[in-house]
C-alpha cells in the first residue's frame, strides 16, 4: 500500500522528534497517537525504517515492541514483511536472540501480560542467563540505547508493574503508540487527525447504527427501535444490508464478498452457549449459512473453523462470529457490518468496538462512488446505548436522513476537489521531466563519462567498517578502499534519498528518481542499468559529476512540483449531482420538524444563526417544492468552482432550493463581515449560474443577506451580480427574494 500523505506528515514528525528526544541525556517519552484504521504499524515500520538510516544519529539502537494479548505477533510479521526487501531491522522473539543480547537495529517483540508479573519467565533468574535484565545489561554494555515502544499502551501500561518494568528497562526513549493514550507529562507527541484519515480513503466516512430504525437520543443515550427485536431480527437486518453492500461491490466491478461479524458476548456460561446456539440455527436454516457449506466461519477461544482465509476480499465466508478478545488488532478490511446483541453486556459504544469494521477494503483506491459502499453498519437491540466521549461521538452516525419519495432529479453540474497525492511525491511523470531538464542543462557535454572514481576513505581506528555510517559525508581519514555490489548500491540509495526533498523519501519516490538517472544512460549512452549499474553508479557519484546531476536534480524538481502543483489545482465534475438519497448524522444533531425540507427527517446542529432563520423563512413559502441544506464535503454535496489565490477550489453552496415553477435557487447565506471576504464565491456563483442557464438550466441565486442582521426580522436579499458591484452597507442594487 502507498502511504498516504497524513502518514508521510506523522513519519516526518515522529522522526523529527525523536532525533530531538534522543539529543537530551536522560530518558524521554513520546506520544504517537493516531486513530483505530489508520496504519499505525505502518506508520511506526516506516518510521524506524527512516531512523535507523539517519545518518545525522549518531548512537547505536537497539529496540523492544511490547503489545497486549497476541498483539504483538502481528506486529512482528507485519514488521517483519516491511522490511523483507530493506534488511534495515532484524525482527526477533526472546527465542531468536543471538547470545542473550539485543544486535544493533534489532527489535524485541514480546506479549505484555507475559512478562508483566514478578514470576515471568522472562523476569525471575534462570540458569541460562536468559531473562530480560540479562539482555538488556548485555546490551547496553555495547554501546546500544533502548527505544521501548508500547503498543496500544491503555490495555497495559498504566498498572505499578507495567510502570516498574519500563523502569527497569529503563530506555532512552519510550514511545506510545495508541487511539487512546495513557501516558502521563510526555515530552513530546505526534498527533493523527481522524478527519484526515477519512479524507484520504483510508477509513469508512462512519458507522451507521441500526439504519432504517428510529433512533432517539435522550440524557446522553440512545433508545433505538430495534431494541426490542430477537435475535432473528437484527440478523435478518444485516444480512439484508450485507446483500445490498455486495451489489453495490459488483456495480462497482470490485470482487470483494463484505463480511458480517457477529459478536458474542466474553462471557462464558450456558445463556452464551444458548445464544450461539440460536444465532447458528437462525443462520443455518433461514439463511443458507452454515459451517458445513463454507458460508459461516467461527473464532472463539480453542475453536477455529473455516477461519483460515476469511481475510482475502473473494472468501467465500459470509459471517463470522467471535469474542471481542480477538479482535484487537486483527485486520479483516472486507468486514462491513457488526451484530452485537442484548446480552452483550456492555452498552458503551467506543471507537474500539467498531474498529473491526471501519477500514476500506482497498485504501489505494480510496471511498467509492456509491455511498453506500463507504459506510460501515451497526445492528444491535441493546438498551440505552452509550456513546463515550472520544473520536467515536464524531464517527458513529446515530441517525440518517433520506430524500422525500416524491423528488424528482434535478441534474445539475457540480465540482470536487481531485484526489491528489503527487504533491508529496513522485510520479513517473518526474522522469520525463528530469530528461527534458538533463537536455536543456546539456548534461552530456558536462559530464565525463570515464570519470568513475568515488572517493571514499575510513579513518582507521572507526568503530565499525560500516559505509552505511559514512555515506554522504566526506571523512578524511588514512585508509582508502574500493566499493562494489550492495555496498555501492547503498552509497547510490542515499544520494537519491538525500536528494529527494522536499519530497518525502518513500521507496516509490526513491524509485522514480533513480530510475530517471538509469533511463537517461539508457537514452544518451545505451548504457542498461541490469548490466552497467555499478558504471553508472560510479560515474553519477565521481567527484567530477556529481553536482551536475544534483543541479540538474533540482532543477526537475522545481518544474515537477510546479506542475502538480497546477493539477492539484484542477477539480473533476459531475454533470448529473443530484441530492443525495440518505444522509447520515451524529449524536451532536438534533431532530426538527421541517415540512418543506427534501431530507426527512431533518437534523441540524444550529450551529448558524442565519441558517436557521433562513430556513425558517422558506419554510412559510407557498412557492416551493423543497429546500436542501447542503454539506460541504467531497462530491456527495453539490459544489461550483470558483478562484481562491489562483487556485480553482470547490464552493459548496449552503441551500438548494426548488420552486413551483421549475427554477432551482443556489443561495450561500451570509453575514455582512463574511461578505466582504467571499467576493471570489460570489464572482464563482455568478459565472456558474450564467454558463448553465446559457445551456437551458432555469438557475437563479446568489448570496443571501437579511437586512436586520442582529434579530432577522428585516427583508431577505439576494445579490446576483459580480463582486465589483458591491457596494458597502447599501443593498440598493441587491434583489427581493419573495418565496
Amino acid at each position: 500500500m502507498q502511504l498516504k500523505i497524513y502518514q508521510e506528515t506523522a513519519i516526518k514528525k515522529l522522526l523529527e522528534s525523536a532525533m530531538k528526544l534522543l539529543g537530551y541525556s536522560d530518558s524521554k517519552k513520546l506520544v504517537f497517537k493516531a486513530p483505530t484504521g489508520s496504519g499505525k504499524t505502518i506508520m511506526m515500520a516506516e518510521f524506524l525504517k527512516l531512523l535507523v538510516e539517519d545518518k545525522e544519529l549518531k548512537q547505536l539502537l537497539s529496540f523492544i515492541w511490547t503489545a497486549p494479548r497476541h498483539l504483538h505477533e502481528q506486529s512482528r510479521n507485519k514488521l517483519e514483511k516491511y522490511f523483507e526487501d530493506s534488511r534495515v531491522l532484524k525482527c526477533s522473539f526472546f527465542e531468536d536472540l543471538d547470545d542473550r543480547k539485543l544486535g544493533e537495529n534489532e527489535i524485541l517483540f514480546f506479549n505484555w501480560e507475559s512478562i508483566n508479573k514478578t514470576d515471568a519467565i522472562y523476569i525471575r533468574d534462570n540458569e541460562q542467563e536468559n531473562n530480560l535484565s540479562t539482555i538488556l545489561a548485555r546490551t547496553k554494555e555495547e554501546g546500544r540505547e533502548i527505544i521501548l515502544v508500547i503498543d496500544e499502551a491503555h490495555h497495559h501500561a498504566t498498572s505499578n508493574i507495567s510502570k516498574k518494568l519500563i523502569a527497569d528497562i529503563n530506555p532512552k526513549l519510550t514511545i506510545e503508540v495508541s487511539a487512546t493514550p495513557v501516558v502521563e507529562s510526555p515530552d513530546d507527541s505526534v498527533n493523527v487527525q481522524l478527519e484526515d484519515v477519512k479524507k484520504e480513503g483510508m477509513i469508512k466516512k462512519g458507522v451507521i447504527l441500526n439504519e432504517n430504525f428510529k433512533n432517539i437520543l435522550k440524557n446522553g443515550k440512545i433508545k433505538t427501535g430495534l431494541s426490542s427485536g430477537s435475535e432473528g431480527l437484527v440478523i435478518k437486518q444485516a444480512l439484508k444490508k450485507r446483500e445490498e453492500v455486495l451489489l453495490a461491490y459488483k456495480k462497482e466491478k470490485t470482487y470483494i464478498n463484505p463480511l458480517v461479524l457477529i459478536q458474542l458476548p466474553d462471557r462464558i456460561g450456558s445463556s452464551e452457549d444458548e445464544m450461539r446456539i440460536r444465532v447458528e440455527r437462525i443462520l443455518k436454516d433461514k439463511y443458507k449459512i452454515s459451517t458445513e457449506n463454507g458460508k459461516l466461519a467461527i473464532w472463539l477461544s480453542g475453536e477455529h473453523v473455516n477461519k483460515e482465509n476469511v481475510e482475502k476480499h473473494n472468501s467465500d465466508i459470509e459471517v463470522l462470529i467471535f469474542k471481542q478478545a480477538i479482535a484487537l488488532g486483527w485486520d479483516c478490511p472486507r468486514a462491513q457490518i457488526l451484530v452485537l446483541f442484548r446480552e452483550w453486556y456492555s452498552q458503551i459504544f467506543s471507537i474500539q468496538t467498531v474498529g473491526r469494521i471501519m477500514r476500506m477494503p482497498e485504501p489505494d483506491e480510496g471511498h467509492y462512488k456509491n455511498e453506500v459502499l463507504n459506510y460501515s453498519y451497526v445492528y444491535t437491540n441493546l438498551d440505552d446505548i452509550e456513546i463515550r466521549e472520544d473520536i467515536a461521538k464524531d464517527y458513529i452516525s446515530v441517525f440518517t436522513s433520506k430524500r422525500r419519495d416524491d423528488y424528482k432529479p434535478i441534474n445539475l453540474l457540480s465540482y470536487h476537489s481531485k484526489r491528489q497525492r503527487e504533491k508529496t511525491r513522485l510520479s513517473p511523470l518526474f522522469i520525463e521531466k528530469f530528461l527534458d531538464e538533463a537536455k536543456k542543462y546539456k548534461l552530456k557535454e558536462k559530464i565525463n563519462i570515464n570519470s568513475k572514481k568515488i572517493d571514499i576513505k575510513l579513518i582507521s581506528d572507526y568503530k565499525a567498517y560500516n559505509v552505511d555510517a559514512t555515506i554522504g559525508t566526506h571523512i578524511t581519514g588514512d585508509e582508502s578502499f574500493d566499493i562494489s555490489g550492495i555496498e555501492l548500491q547503498k552509497i547510490f540509495d542515499y544520494f537519491v534519498r538525500k536528494n529527494l526533498a522536499p519530497f518525502y523519501p518513500e521507496d516509490r519516490s526513491v524509485g522514480r528518481l533513480r530510475d530517471s538517472i538509469y533511463r537517461y544512460f539508457e537514452k544518451e549512452y545505451k548504457m542498461d542499468y541490469g548490466e552497467c549499474q555499478d558504471d553508472i553508479i560510479r560515474v553519477v557519484l565521481s567527484e567530477k559529476n556529481k553536482h551536475h546531476f544534483i543541479n540538474v536534480l533540482d532543477i526537475a524538481k522545481a518544474k515537477y512540483k510546479e506542475t502538480v502543483e497546477k493539477r492539484e489545482a484542477e477539480l473533476e465534475s459531475e454533470k448529473n449531482w443530484n441530492v443525495p438519497e440518505k444522509i447520515s448524522f451524529g449524536s451532536n444533531d438534533k431532530e426538527e420538524e421541517k415540512k418543506k425540507s427534501v431530507m426527512y427527517p431533518f437534523y441540524t446542529d444550529d450551529k448558524w444563526k442565519n441558517e436557521k432563520a433562513f430556513i425558517e423563512y422558506l419554510e412559510k413559502s407557498d412557492k416551493i417544492e423543497w429546500w436542501f441544506k447542503n454539506g460541504d464535503r467531497d462530491a456527495t454535496f453539490f459544489a461550483i468552482p470558483y478562484i481562491d489565490n489562483e487556485i480553482q477550489k470547490p464552493f459548496y453552496v449552503d441551500f438548494i432550493v426548488k420552486f413551483e415553477d421549475g427554477k432551482i435557487g443556489l443561495f450561500d447565506t451570509k453575514g455582512e463581515l463574511t461578505l466582504r471576504s467571499g467576493k471570489t464565491k460570489i464572482d464563482g456563483l455568478y459565472k456558474y449560474i450564467q454558463s448553465e442557464n446559457n445551456k437551458g438550466k432555469k438557475l437563479f441565486g446568489g448570496m443571501v443577506i437579511n437586512s436586520d442582521s442582529r434579530n432577522y426580522t428585516g427583508r431577505w436579499l439576494y445579490f446576483d451580480k459580480l463582486s465589483k458591484e458591491l457596494k458597502d452597507s447599501n443593498f440598493d442594487n441587491w434583489k427581493n427574494l419573495e418565496v
